[in-house]
């Protein structure tokens, strides 16, 4: 005898594993691959099938069933388990990046709802209503592809709702992202000059001096030590940098502090010789110290006596130094003023990271080779080497090209002078001719 057919309240038939409740509504009830029991629930049967069938679909597509209930945050904590092949200050930098911006926004979002134009809106938001820079925004964006992307992988979701997403709103808001440029030799001079004719920032010389002069990262620099430079030799040996945390909140160690790290990668072990200028640089860093009895007072990962230390021996960091070099710009800018109502030459905007790229600047337009150049840096990809060559190329070309525009102008105004000297001196000459031709062959004296 056929099983009767379970029916609702309106006595429509049930398919297997759907339900009516006391109050009306209605579930429907499946197992997944491993056996465990999940529920829908709806008010109507149709919407409740609507929901079969998108679980229907997971299920041959292989989606697991349980990705209804994970979020974004959820994946996000397993990317940070499995997370492997980042320096460990990349990895702060990301985690803090998407536990400021993502975590309460985009990352209570489950993982099965979200689309596209749900990422959309995130970005929006943060480059709208908190006025982040698109470089914070890709910061974001790349922890968040790659947790995604993983979701994809582990069957959670059939494709990265933020592929691509980045792009379009890069040129939706058409953001202008200014290329950092190294300081010019008139601004560099300037710079340098007024650290050491400065009473106040006269201690700064030798930091500024040295990051001009050899193109080290502000890490490499602050993380340098005594043991770490040949005086008499003319080297300095890079084999670490100083790292600062100040938004750590993991594991043992909170707040704000130093770390130790080894370079990027292998290149950025390397061998940097020293200019003549930069070696004067240490020398009288080391005099300075030694007139006001400054000594390093802090060890960090195991290293210690670190050439630039504040006047407590403790070792500086990006933070400070371009506190620093803000101050230092608005002094000098303020005295060039002094001197003049119309300076020519005033101090720009500018970082730690300038420096470096005033160092690049100076290479290539002293013509040194790109292998050097590449070398010096620590520059493991040739084309990083070869993004900031074109650039400064570039600008070199146009100088130049101003500088034979400007000659191709003098050439003419002198070939204008000499060809209207040419024709006066051919008029007097047809005057002198014309006059003789009436005296009978003879010039008369015109006086």
């Amino acid at each position: 005898m056929a099983q009767a057919r379970r029916k609702d309240k309106a006595r429509t038939v049930l398919r297997k594993g759907e339900g009516q409740r006391s109050n009306g509504t209605y579930y429907y009830r499946w197992q997944d691959k491993k056996g465990n029991r999940h529920y829908l629930y709806a008010k109507s049967l149709q919407e409740l099938r609507e929901q079969e069938k998108q679980v229907e679909k997971d299920k041959y597509d292989g989606i697991k069933a349980e990705a209804r209930y994970v979020t974004v945050n959820d994946l996000y904590e397993l990317w940070k388990q499995i997370k492997r092949g980042l320096k460990d200050s990349t990895y702060e930098n990301y985690t803090y990046m998407y536990d400021t911006f993502a975590a309460h926004d985009i990352g209570v979002m489950r993982i099965s709802t979200l689309k596209k134009s749900d990422v959309k809106r995130f970005y929006n938001r943060l480059a709208d209503d908190r006025g982040l820079k698109p470089a914070t925004i890709d910061n974001v964006h790349t922890v968040l592809h790659q947790v995604l992307d993983m979701a994809v992988d582990d069957d959670y979701i059939r494709s990265n709702p933020s592929d691509n997403v980045l792009k379009e709103l890069k040129q939706s808001h058409c953001f202008l992202t200014e290329k950092r440029r190294g300081l010019t030799v008139p601004e560099q001079e300037l710079f340098l000059d007024f650290l050491q004719h400065s009473v106040t920032y006269h201690h700064w010389y030798p930091l500024f001096a040295v990051m001009v002069g050899t193109g080290l990262r502000i890490g490499e620099v602050t993380g340098l030590r005594w043991c770490d430079i040949d005086l008499e030799e003319g080297i300095i040996d890079v084999n670490h940098n100083l790292v600062y945390y100040n938004h750590r909140k993991e594991g043992s160690k909170k707040g704000v502090y130093f770390n130790i790290n080894t370079p990027k990668t292998l290149a950025g072990v390397r061998q940097v010789p020293m200019l003549d200028f930069v070696k004067k640089a240490f020398e009288m860093e080391k005099a300075y110290q030694e007139k006001f009895g400054i000594k390093c007072n802090v060890t960090i990962d195991g290293y210690t006596d670190f050439i630039f230390v504040n006047r407590f021996g403790e070792a500086q960091h990006q933070g400070t130094v371009n506190k620093a070099i803000h101050r230092i710009t608005r002094d000098c800018n303020d005295a060039q003023f002094e001197k003049d109502e119309h300076p020519k030459v005033l101090l720009p905007h500018f970082s730690c990271h300038n420096l470096r790229h005033t160092f690049t600047t100076r290479m290539v337009e002293a013509g040194v080779n790109i292998k050097v150049i590449q070398d010096a840096l620590g520059h493991k990809d040739i084309q990083t080497t070869m993004n900031i060559y074109a650039d400064v190329t570039q600008e070199l070309r146009k100088s130049e090209f101003d500088g034979l525009d400007g000659y191709f102008r003098k050439s003419r105004r002198v070939y204008k002078k000499e060809a209207a000297a040419e024709d006066k001196a051919g008029d007097i000459a047809k005057d002198k001719a014309e006059d003789a031709d009436n005296n009978g062959g003879e010039t008369k004296d015109p006086n």
